[in-house]
């Protein structure tokens, strides 16, 4: 009876895993051909001697290892990579510590609050070579506001280089990046804060807890999740910048802005070795799966069994 009533059911449901695979088509075709073949085929890339003139004749003859170890043994590449972390490690710091003391003040809600923030989101609305060139004039070092500004409350008389100096350039564009991301990381911890129960503050506060502790104990640990995703998020996205770069510094002076983004750039539009530039984005693409890894890890962490569901 029972083999009876499944072989009865199996045809509907074979029909509903089909209409379950039609509907999931158009997004596995859609990687496919926006993600999957350009990935194939930048991997494949740094395996060819690819130039300019493959693009005429289509004969880009494989060379083994060599686009990766001339990539390898550049010195330059030691160097972005470090660049790329103090890029990344600074400007994530600044924007989250930053974002979340705004999205903590705004907790507290007060007049014009909603308006404030429409505001602040402006940096973030604004695309980033426009914000880029608006903060190249700002910091110019003869003309820029920013050393007016300096000059004009005492603070300095001869002006501060700040993309013109190696020694300072990298810490200008990580200052611009900071300003850029802050609404984002604003945005996202706000809505986090939203979610937390009101019971647990005034729990709190009836067991004296002051605000630090009240911070420490409850709002911290209860942000984990919103926290994990946007480091995560905004280290994916910060790690591959290279508008802002480009914009700003161009990876100069003396490649003290170089990055593993205008690393790629540099190889791949200017030497036209599509080749090597293809070995630094691979490097990038591997960077960011290894933190795409860990974020899914830490998503189901703080999910634990069976809250997915």
């Amino acid at each position: 009876m029972n083999a009876a009533k499944t072989r009865r059911r199996a045809p509907g449901s074979r029909q509903r895993a089909l209409y379950r695979w039609l509907f999931v088509l158009p997004a596995v075709l859609y990687l496919l051909a926006f993600f999957g073949y350009p990935l194939v085929r930048n991997v494949l890339m740094s395996f060819q001697e690819f130039t300019p003139r493959t693009y005429f004749t289509g004969e880009a003859p494989f060379n083994g290892l060599e686009n990766w170890r001339a990539v390898l043994d550049d010195p330059l590449l030691g160097d972005a990579l470090w660049q790329t972390m103090v890029f990344t490690v600074g400007s994530l710091l600044g924007q989250f510590t930053l974002g979340l003391a705004l999205a903590v003040f705004f907790s507290r809600r007060f007049r014009l609050s909603g308006t404030i923030r429409a505001v602040l989101l402006l940096p973030w609305l604004v695309p980033m070579v426009v914000s880029a060139v608006v903060w190249r004039r700002i910091m110019d070092e003869e003309h820029g506001v920013l050393n007016s500004f300096l000059e004009l409350v005492g603070l300095s008389s001869d002006g501060v280089p700040w993309l013109s100096s190696p020694s300072v350039a990298l810490a200008s564009v990580i200052l611009v990046n900071i300003w850029i991301g802050i609404p984002f990381n604003m945005v996202i911890l706000y809505g986090g804060l939203a979610e937390i129960p009101e019971e647990l503050y005034e729990a709190a506060a009836l067991d004296g807890a002051g605000p630090w502790r009240t911070f420490w104990r409850i709002t911290l640990p209860m942000l984990r999740p919103v926290v994990t995703v946007v480091l995560v998020l905004g280290f994916m996205s910060t790690v591959k910048i290279l508008d802002l770069v480009l914009a700003l510094t161009g990876g100069g002076p003396a490649d003290s802005t170089q990055t593993l983004g205008t690393l790629t750039y540099q190889l791949s539009f200017l030497r036209l070795d599509f080749g090597q530039g293809a070995v630094v984005g691979n490097i990038l693409i591997l960077i960011s799966a290894v933190f795409a890894v860990l974020y899914l890890r830490a998503n189901r962490a703080d999910l634990g069994p069976g809250k997915g569901r």
